[in-house]
């Protein structure tokens, strides 16, 4: 295809523009000038210098001040209203022009208008959205495809903002959940630390004075706030260290696949990352087939949403049966991952012909499990807490009375 250079004049607030347009002939070119709202003035085959002209003109000929990425509040309103946009009768590359006119300077305004030129230089959508893989994955991007093959887009772009409203929901019930534990551990470090660093130094220098011979717990913490008073960085490097080792470990596959075998074993963390599992598998692949991307693609991009190589490996297990002609639920039951119900209404929704409804009433079942096995986790982790907090507060405070007895003994016996 060729590429042609344009100026036209916007219809809204008679500025006149200037771009670059990719199109098989000169009245194609126009015609996709003014699908863009343009009234076109003059129209050639682009230069070299054009093409430099129009991606200056892209960020507006400056640089823009912004902070951040983009969150999945952006992408799901942006993702609503190009459904909106499109559904009203617009056409694709007029509804991105329309939001990036809304969006005040920000990293997805960019985005936008990375693919808003992609697409008037001939691309897809999907292609477009492909080249920004750190905020469309495979996800977004195949369902889109699936929706322009079929002539639905609007509708695959509503059911993508639905699922991802979800997903977000349950990483924001999880995460609000979280909140009061997280304080509870920030705030009694900090007192532990103060005690240690400023409390029990002071009755050492008492202690000392008396040059009485002192309990072994006292001694062991004027010892711990000695260490966190003149040594914290050897603290700070055994942790990071640690915490490399375990990153660097995790990297082996063997290693990875053992500790993934490991933690689906382990009472209560286990059943819960089975239970998100689950309902991620569910959701995703419902959602998949439901806006028409083929089965055996849906199963690959599912299995990379998971995080867990057991549950992975059963589902690349599904995936081959289902090359050689077989069943969904065959697999997943040989696999013994995934719970027997799930495996049961996977079944009849194959037999019946409404696996996608299925995978999703499956999906809306685990949410709520998964919401109540975190509820029943935070219920055994909140005493859990106090009782090993009022354990250490309470070592600290006998250890710092322990010896004020043991002298006001030997000043009583004299």
């Amino acid at each position: 295809m060729a590429k042609f250079a344009y100026k036209a004049v916007n219809a809204k607030d008679g500025k006149t523009t200037f771009g670059v347009v990719e199109a098989e002939t000169l009245a194609l070119a126009i015609n996709d000038v003014r699908s863009l709202g343009l009234h076109p003035t003059m129209i050639r085959p682009a230069t070299k210098s054009d093409e430099r002209r129009a991606r200056k003109k892209l960020h507006g000929g400056k640089s823009e001040l912004y902070f951040g990425g983009v969150s999945t509040k952006q992408l799901v309103v942006m993702t609503r209203q190009l459904a909106t946009l499109i559904d009203a009768g617009l056409p694709l590359l007029r509804s991105l022009n329309v939001l990036i006119s809304q969006l005040k300077a920000c990293k997805l305004k960019d985005i936008l208008r990375e693919i808003s030129a992609d697409i008037q230089s001939g691309a897809t959508f999907a292609e477009a959205l492909a080249k920004h893989p750190r905020y469309f994955d495979r996800l977004f991007v195949n369902m889109v495809r699936a929706g322009e093959v079929g002539g639905m887009l609007e509708v695959v772009l509503n059911r993508l903002a639905v699922f991802m409203e979800r997903r977000q929901a349950l990483k924001r019930k999880v995460r609000s959940a979280m909140i009061y534990p997280i304080f509870v551990v920030i705030v009694s470090t900090a007192i532990v630390l103060f005690l240690l660093t400023y409390i029990i130094p002071q009755f050492a220098e008492i202690f000392k004075d008396f040059g009485a011979k002192l309990p072994w717990m006292t001694l062991f913490l004027i010892d711990a706030g000695d260490f966190v008073r003149f040594k914290w960085w050897i603290l700070s490097l055994w942790v990071n260290g640690i915490l490399i080792t375990l990153k660097i470990l995790l990297k082996i596959p063997i290693v990875k696949s053992g500790f993934d075998r490991v933690i689906l074993k382990v009472p209560l963390v286990g059943d819960l990352v089975t239970k998100v599992a689950v309902a991620r598998f569910s959701r995703t692949l419902g959602t998949l087939i439901t806006s028409g991307v083929p089965i055996l693609q849906s199963l690959r991009i599912t299995k990379e949403t998971i995080g867990n190589e057991v549950i992975e490996n059963a589902i690349q297990k599904v995936h081959d049966s289902i090359k050689e002609g077989d069943t969904i639920a065959a697999p997943l039951d040989e696999a013994k991952v995934f719970p027997a119900m799930v495996v049961n209404m996977i079944d009849v929704g194959e037999e019946t012909g409404s696996l996608d409804a299925m995978l999703m009433k499956v999906a809306d079942i685990y949410d709520a499990e998964v919401e109540a096995a975190v509820e029943a986790m935070l219920r055994l982790l909140e005493p859990a807490l106090i009782v090993i907090l009022g354990g250490i507060i309470g070592f600290i405070v006998i250890a710092l009375y322990l010896p004020i007895f043991s002298l006001a003994d030997a000043m009583s016996g004299a």
